[in-house]
């Protein structure tokens, strides 16, 4: 998610590999330069059906599925991807985006390969760096992904991702403090993803500065109101404080009714926690039935949730 600051220099590489090509496929680099996704995904759709073979406009009909923000367009974008690199092993960013795939896939170690390859194939491309350290963070090797993140930063002082897989990466090592610098160091930037924000804020929240922390994940919500993150972590916030039908209207917004999440880890642990929190704002109401099958909920979705069964058992 939080490449996004990158766009503007892919979309250039995709500029220039339409030059040469037919107009639907100049048509689909420009409509997609300008973010207009659904007209570029229509010309790069035709330039194929004209010509499949062109490996410029597989990468950018990748790039246009990913641009929809769709969980369920993820394998399409992969395939397009994988058919770019198939016909064009050169195209630099067609095998980033398909790294950037898995990673949010969580295959981290085919990300790591990529990557690799990548910069064998052009060295020190501060992109490819940064994402490789966040690869290497996900293998267990949080000092690796700060090494790497800070070449990255050496090539491009202006790489916000890197300040923020440098902090996820301090996270790990238990250095909040200095997590704390570089997520603030990122929302200097005009490039902010809803993940800065949030991480920030759980760490205002650890510290005992709970305004700032809910104020954090208002700002993650005004740039994406649709992710149920930000209305998680400030469920979060309103149980600590006892707030819990501030907690319940949160959590109506993580988890609306009617709303399904995909059949991922990641979903699967987030609605986990969603249940948790829906728990413990009923227990604070003394609704024991619906703070039970709350929790019930989370431990159906994570077995291993040792503090919803306890939570279940204390009930009186």
């Amino acid at each position: 998610m939080v490449i996004a600051t990158i766009a503007s220099a892919i979309f250039l590489a995709g500029a220039l590999y339409a030059q040469s090509a037919p107009a639907q496929l100049k048509s689909g680099s420009d409509h997609l330069q300008r973010g207009e996704v659904a007209q570029a995904i229509g010309d790069l759709k035709a330039a194929l059906a004209a010509d499949p073979r062109y490996a410029a406009a597989h990468m950018l009909l990748g790039q246009a599925y990913l641009a929809q923000h769709s969980v369920g367009m993820v394998a399409e974008a992969k395939a397009e991807l994988q058919q770019a690199l198939n016909l064009d092993p050169d195209l630099l960013w067609a095998r980033f985006y398909l790294a950037k795939i898995y990673v949010d896939l969580g295959r981290y170690d085919k990300a790591k390969e990529e990557l690799e390859r990548g910069l064998r194939q052009r060295p020190n491309v501060p992109h490819f760096l940064s994402l490789l350290g966040e690869a290497n963070r996900k293998l267990g090797k949080p000092e690796v992904s700060i090494e790497l993140n800070r070449k990255a930063l050496a090539a491009d002082p202006a790489m916000t991702p890197a300040h923020y897989y440098i902090a996820l990466a301090y996270l790990d090592l238990k250095k909040d403090d200095e997590a704390i610098h570089e997520l603030e160091s990122c929302l200097q930037s005009k490039y902010v993803a809803p993940e800065m924000y949030l991480t920030l804020s759980s760490l205002y929240a650890r510290k005992q500065r709970p305004a700032e922390a809910e104020e954090l994940c208002r700002k993650a919500i005004a740039l994406d109101a649709t992710r149920p993150e930000a209305y998680l972590s400030l469920a979060q916030l309103y149980n600590a404080r006892a707030a819990s039908d501030q907690a319940l209207a949160a959590l109506r917004l993580a988890l609306p009714d009617g709303k399904s999440l995909p059949a991922t880890a990641y979903y699967q642990q987030l609605q986990a926690d969603i249940f948790f929190e829906l728990g413990r704002a009923y227990q604070a109401k003394r609704m024991k039935p619906q703070a039970i099958e709350a929790y019930s909920r989370s431990l159906q979705l994570d077995p291993n949730r040792a503090d919803a069964r306890r939570r279940i058992e204390s009930l009186p």
